[in-house]
C-alpha cells in the first residue's frame, strides 16, 4: 500500500510543477506521510481517514504559510530596479526626448506629464517601455 500512496504522492507533486498554486503539494505531503504511516496500519479506511485529515490541515495551516512566503519575493528585472527610484537628468527631458543617468548607467527618457525637465534636475522613474523610462520631476 505505501507504494501507491508513494506514487500518487509523486503524481501530486508533479501536478503541484505544472500548477505552481500551492494546491497540490498539500495533497503530495498528506500522501508520502500517510504511505509511512501505511506500514504500520493496514486498515484501508483508517489510512483514507488519515489522508483526508493530514489534507485539511495541511490546507489550514501549512497552505497560508507557503502562500505567505511565496508573495513576499523580491522584484527583480526593471520593475525592481529602476521603477519608483530617483535618477537625475543628464540632457533636458522632454515628451519626445531626453537622457537620464540611474546607477552610472544612460538610459533614454521622455516626461510622463509631458513637462520639460531641465538638466541635472532629480527625477523619478514611474514607467518603462522597452528602453525608454518614463519620468515626472522629484519633489
Amino acid at each position: 500500500m505505501w507504494q501507491i500512496l508513494s506514487i500518487i504522492g509523486i503524481a501530486f507533486v508533479i501536478l503541484e510543477i505544472f500548477t505552481p498554486s500551492m494546491f497540490f503539494l498539500n495533497f503530495a505531503l498528506a500522501a508520502f506521510i500517510t504511505a509511512l504511516i501505511s506500514i504500520y496500519v493496514s486498515n484501508l479506511f483508517a489510512l483514507v481517514l488519515i489522508f483526508f485529515i493530514l489534507s485539511f490541515l495541511s490546507f489550514a495551516f501549512l497552505r497560508p504559510i507557503l502562500l505567505k512566503k511565496k508573495h513576499h519575493s523580491t522584484e527583480t528585472g526593471i520593475s525592481g530596479k529602476y521603477i519608483g527610484k530617483i535618477a537625475q537628468a543628464a540632457e533636458e527631458i522632454s515628451e519626445k526626448s531626453g537622457v537620464i543617468t540611474i546607477y552610472g548607467e544612460r538610459w533614454e527618457a521622455r516626461s510622463e506629464d509631458k513637462s520639460v525637465i531641465p538638466a541635472g534636475a532629480d527625477v523619478k522613474i514611474v514607467r518603462n517601455d522597452s528602453l525608454v523610462m518614463y519620468v515626472i520631476k522629484s519633489e
